[in-house]
């Protein structure tokens, strides 16, 4: 970690603090919008407002950190001050052997009204119970070979294991367990950071590296891989913890390039994107054995992985977007995927209409590909989106219009804007804090939770 605390301020850039001139009367803090609201001008300089969040933290890891995951602990659903939270990443270092899988412990979050009230007792206080009150992370860091282009963490028994996806093309299996429970036990005295030495519990080589990766939630130890060859193959748990995967792989993308892809010639891009790579694959919480994928051919698929492969597609969205399609996400309790591609658009899909390639909503607020989505496992119509124009949004998919409260181009779905991340590349929820965000980007990690969740 570059601090052992993490900073409640930030760049955030919800609204615009105008200075006086001549020229105008109107000297109001305004929300701003990205595309919407006017340009800046002169004097005017764009601020975080507290008054938006309930939480908000901000802290960076030694690398950037393409990916991670949220850690379902043993502390339970919880909502009470201050909050701790679990955390597993993967760096993108600038050496293949200076990567690490990164364990944080996230402890003593408070709300920044308390956060307030411990900076005002700080003189009053010893540096030690000071210390104690304030946020603070602990990291056990475990030494990996290649960056990490995605984790994802399971609960398997009374363990944790991490599935990484690398840039030399394996997929592994790690388990993190005692490095979580080192970050349990560390506190306010313990050193801030520790180093330990783990082998992986299982390694599988590709041909090509991946991005997609995901776990069963209903058949234990299942989980699924999709790479840039577009394969996607399944890997299932034996007695023991040994796994074993599947060598006929899922291969329905196709190499079709679509949209502005079609009419590039550069010959690696076109090498690389018509081997369709899958760009993401998620389970569904409640069919066993349901698997959705989306690739960069433009389409989403549903695979039943009990069946044979040559007979595993049981649906296939083509065009699904009119570029690449490069994340989707499985609502917790209701039977719809949100997508989103990089044409800029989130698409909400049904299952008993998703034959039909008709998506039931679409979002065009956007300006560039997005990069991830999450359903709030806590509210079957909610979810959370991040995209290449540095914006990070939380829809409301049951909110109606109301032509009193509509601001001309932002949809009235829209709940939240959160900005002040470079190059935000992956959100996820907290599954037992409700409305518990964290975002990665390339200059670190965002924590907060909005007063309208």
């Amino acid at each position: 970690m570059n601090a052992d605390k993490m900073e409640n301020e930030n760049n955030h850039e919800m609204e615009v603090e105008q200075q006086p001139d001549d020229d105008s009367l109107d000297n109001e803090k305004q929300v701003y919008i990205p595309g919407v609201s006017r340009a800046l001008k002169d004097g005017e300089e764009l601020a975080f407002d507290p008054e938006a969040y309930k939480i908000f933290y901000s802290f960076e890891t030694k690398w950037s950190c393409l990916s991670f995951d949220i850690v379902q602990d043993s502390l339970g659903d919880r909502s009470d001050f201050p909050l701790e939270c679990y955390v597993v990443a993967g760096t993108q270092a600038d050496k293949p052997k200076n990567n690490e899988i990164v364990v944080m412990g996230l402890k003593n979050l408070n709300t920044l009204e308390d956060e307030e009230d411990i900076d005002e007792q700080s003189d009053e206080d010893s540096d030690s119970e000071d210390e104690k009150k304030n946020a603070v992370i602990h990291s056990v860091t475990i030494s990996h070979y290649g960056g990490i282009n995605r984790v994802k963490v399971q609960k398997l028994g009374d363990g944790i294991v991490c599935a990484v996806w690398n840039d030399m093309g394996k997929v592994q299996l790690w388990n993190v367990t005692n490095a979580l429970n080192e970050c349990s036990k560390m506190t306010a005295d313990s050193k801030d950071e520790k180093q330990t030495q783990e082998k992986p519990l299982f390694s599988y080589s590709t041909k090509r590296e991946g991005y997609a990766l995901g776990w069963s939630k209903l058949k234990q130890g299942d989980f699924a891989s999709g790479d840039q060859c577009r394969n996607i193959h399944v890997y299932r748990m034996h007695e023991g913890g040994t796994w074993a995967v599947d060598q006929r792989a899922l291969t329905g993308h196709s190499g079709k390039l679509i949209g502005a892809a079609a009419n590039i010639t550069n010959s690696k891009f076109s090498e690389i994107s018509s081997l369709g790579s899958v760009e993401d694959v998620h389970w569904s919480p409640t069919e066993e054995g349901l698997l959705a994928s989306c690739s960069c051919d433009g389409t989403i698929k549903l695979w039943d992985t009990r069946s044979s492969p040559a007979n595993a597609c049981v649906c296939t969205v083509d065009e699904a977007h009119s570029s690449d399609v490069n994340v989707l996400s499985w609502n917790p309790s209701d039977a719809l995927l949100v997508s989103g591609g990089d044409d800029a658009e989130l698409k909400i899909w049904s299952l008993k209409s998703i034959q039909f390639g008709q998506p039931v909503a679409r979002f065009k607020y956007h300006s560039a590909p997005i990069t991830s989505v999450e359903w709030l496992p806590q509210d079957a119509t909610t979810f959370m989106a991040s995209a290449e124009d540095d914006q990070v949004t939380i829809w409301d998919i049951a909110t109606e219009a109301d032509s009193q409260d509509a601001v001309e181009g932002v949809p009235p779905q829209l709940m939240f804007l959160h900005l002040g991340q470079k190059e935000v590349k992956e959100v996820h929820w907290h599954p037992q804090i409700s409305g518990l965000a964290l975002t990665t980007s390339l200059d670190g990690f965002n924590v907060f939770k909005t007063i309208n969740i």
